[in-house]
């Protein structure tokens, strides 16, 4: 028999309780994540550490669909976690899906 792997799912939120263009911090088993919700109201997760030099994402500036780290302005994409132009890195994303206006995190 086959077994199939599942996503662990974690209610991190309510859609409300995540400000547009202002990241929440989310402490999941010993891991900080920053959730965002852009301005069309979809909802992204990146583990809050720059790739560069470990800046807080969750205290960067949201523009668009990415992130610019507080401490040397690195824009990461909160899509993928990929630092953009000629920087270089990448910091782990997470996936989230939205249920009944609970925001919930996708881990492996």
């Amino acid at each position: 028999m086959n077994s199939i792997n599942k996503q662990k799912e974690i209610a991190v939120a309510t859609v409300d309780e995540i400000a547009v263009d202002i990241p929440k911090e989310v402490i999941i088993e010993e891991t900080s994540i920053a959730i965002f919700k852009t301005k069309d109201s979809t909802i992204f997760a990146l583990e809050n550490k720059c790739p560069h030099k470990g800046g807080p994402l969750s205290q960067g500036i949201v523009s668009g669909e990415h992130v610019f780290c507080p401490l040397h302005d690195w824009k990461i994409s909160l899509h993928d976690g990929r630092a953009q132009g000629a920087d270089e890195g990448c910091t782990a994303s997470y996936g989230t899906r939205v249920e009944n206006n609970t925001v919930y995190l996708l881990l492996k």
